[in-house]
């Protein structure tokens, strides 16, 4: 799922007193785990000392990130383009460009793309890698 906004992001900049860093030299990974899920980690716990991760997250039409729990680290998405479903908490929760979704620490959630695809931003507090 490409969009103008995704693209955006894909191609952005993390820029800070002391450097820039180009999100187009960062390479996309495919998940561990997840069949159709791929990562783009760009802002990573060596750039915050541990506190804090950003990672561009697409999902395949009808792939999911599973139900899982992140022990430590509070996770948040937002919503680039694309839609979904999110389960958190047990609740259902309808994914589109602009939603919100926050996952505290030590909470069952999964993720599951529609028809297009889903792409979003998923930080970690404190920083998951």
């Amino acid at each position: 799922m490409k969009n103008t906004v995704f693209e955006a992001f894909n191609n952005g900049i993390l820029k800070t007193p002391a450097a820039a860093v180009s999100f187009a030299d960062i390479p996309w990974a495919k998940h561990a785990v997840y069949e159709g899920v791929a990562l783009k980690h760009l802002v990573t716990a060596k750039d915050t000392d541990g506190r804090f991760s950003y990672h561009l997250v697409q999902i395949e039409p009808g792939k999911s990130i599973e139900s899982h729990i992140h022990e430590t680290q509070l996770e948040t998405h937002e919503v680039i383009a694309g839609a979904g479903i999110c389960i958190n908490q047990g609740a259902e929760i309808s994914y589109c460009a602009g939603t919100i979704s926050i996952m505290p620490a030590d909470t069952p959630h999964e993720v599951t793309a529609g028809s297009e695809g889903l792409c979003l931003f998923a930080k970690f507090i404190p920083a998951l890698c």
